[in-house]
């Protein structure tokens, strides 16, 4: 289904919840829509981004979604990512600077095919909503996985050890920027939350700001990932 906007009818067929709750939800903030009269709106794209941000953790789970997910696999992490994806010292002082130098990175990779369409397209998923969860971690990605212009699943991860404005959920600067570049729904999902359990582990995000370059920052991943237990690290 494209990007459309929904009533609160729609929205609650959609989500396959009552109306009332979805208005109730609209109007205490939790559930992005905007008002046009007196009447709710609801913007796909933004709740699809919603869904998945519930999904995985990063914020409270208002509602079961009901896509399905029998199809998902995981990736480990070094069938995404290794020391050369990781900018361990970022140049980009603002939050589009920081888009481009990374998307910048996925290019000399080689993991993407076309950089400025990389850069729209993350772009476009922090207008819909931000990808800052706070504690100084931000996850961006697209908000379609467009198979075609990623020459494989990959991640590439940087590091500003000032912090920068990121529009996170809790106000403050983020320090480590994960840019995820899955290339297929069912790659993206259990991916990202497996990445989510990593760095809530205890002194995770501060080894890795304390990190001194970026085979350090990887061995720190590298150990939160199998401190997950044998399952979930060898990628089951």
């Amino acid at each position: 289904m494209e990007d459309r906007l929904m009533t609160a009818k729609q929205l609650a067929s959609y989500l396959n919840v009552a109306e009332r709750t979805v208005l109730k939800l609209a109007q205490d903030g939790a559930l992005p829509g905007f008002r046009v009269g007196n009447q709710w709106r609801f913007r796909k794209a933004m709740v699809d981004t919603w869904l998945d941000d519930q999904r995985i953790g990063i914020m409270p789970r208002y509602v079961t979604p009901t896509r399905n997910e029998s199809s998902a696999r995981m990736l480990t992490l070094a069938g995404c990512f290794d020391a050369s994806h990781i900018v361990p010292t970022l140049a980009s002082k603002t939050k589009p600077s920081v888009i481009v130098e990374l998307a910048a990175h996925a290019q000399k990779l080689g993991l993407v095919r076309d950089e400025t369409w990389f850069v729209g397209a993350l772009l476009q998923r922090e207008n819909v909503m931000p990808s800052a969860m706070g504690n100084g971690l931000a996850f961006l990605h697209t908000l379609r996985r467009n198979p075609e212009q990623m020459n494989k699943p990959f991640m590439v991860l940087g590091r500003s050890m000032e912090g920068i404005d990121f529009d996170a959920l809790d106000g403050n600067p983020v320090h480590l920027f994960f840019v995820l570049g899955l290339k297929y729904d069912e790659l993206y999902l259990p991916w990202l939350a497996k990445l989510v359990q990593m760095l809530a582990q205890a002194d995770v995000v501060q080894s890795l700001l304390k990190a001194p370059d970026a085979s350090n920052i990887y061995d720190v991943l590298a150990n939160a990932e199998r401190s997950l237990g044998p399952a979930l690290a060898a990628g089951g």
